[in-house]
């Protein structure tokens, strides 16, 4: 297993594969995403253009199993400042975290918390001393969530990140077996480093 980090335009050659695996691994419970390979392009390229991303990728026998991404929160999408904003946080002093999507088959081995440790060295030698993520709010008796489902919380607690019950944004997507997008909620979490 290798994981390396990329920054910028050096994550362009591969976006079609993280494209692909942003809509294999979302398509779980809780995010149900009916995914678009052209929206993913769009969206991948936003963090491709901050020349302060960072992409962590993790990679087996040359396939892209997972990845973590992050970039400064001024160079992120305005719906995801918007709460900031409204709070009064400088978003300049904000290292947003993107995504962390790993193959089932990988989890478990310790590269979550490798992708925090990657993310959260970089926001602190780019001078950051806030890092944020959202995840989507679904309600405890959703109709697709598996009766095994398990939660990320206390995972992202023992990485010291707090849950934030004041900042949200929404978002919209497509769910699977939906006719059109719907407006979801997206909680933030923080941790200060």
């Amino acid at each position: 297993m290798d994981i390396k980090n990329y920054h910028g335009a050096d994550i362009l050659p591969y976006l079609d594969d993280l494209a692909r695996l942003r809509i294999t691994v979302f398509r779980d419970f809780p995010y149900l995403y009916d995914g678009d390979l052209d929206y993913e392009r769009n969206y991948l390229a936003t963090y491709a253009r901050s020349p302060r991303s960072l992409f962590v990728l993790a990679m087996d026998d040359g396939n892209i199993v997972g990845a973590s991404t992050g970039l400064p929160l001024s160079d992120a999408e305005a719906d995801f400042q918007r709460p900031f904003r409204e709070a009064g946080i400088d978003i300049n002093d904000v290292f947003y975290f993107g995504e962390s999507v790993l193959l089932p088959d990988y989890r478990g081995h310790g590269i979550g918390h490798r992708f925090f440790d990657e993310r959260e060295k970089f926001a602190k030698d780019q001078g950051f001393s806030i890092t944020a993520f959202c995840a989507v709010e679904r309600p405890a008796d959703h109709t697709a969530r598996p009766q095994d489902y398990r939660p990320l919380d206390e995972f992202w607690q023992s990485r010291g990140y707090q849950r934030q019950d004041d900042l949200v944004t929404t978002y919209r997507w497509k769910d699977i077996g939906d006719e059109a997008e719907s407006e979801k909620n997206m909680l933030f979490w923080l941790r200060g480093l």
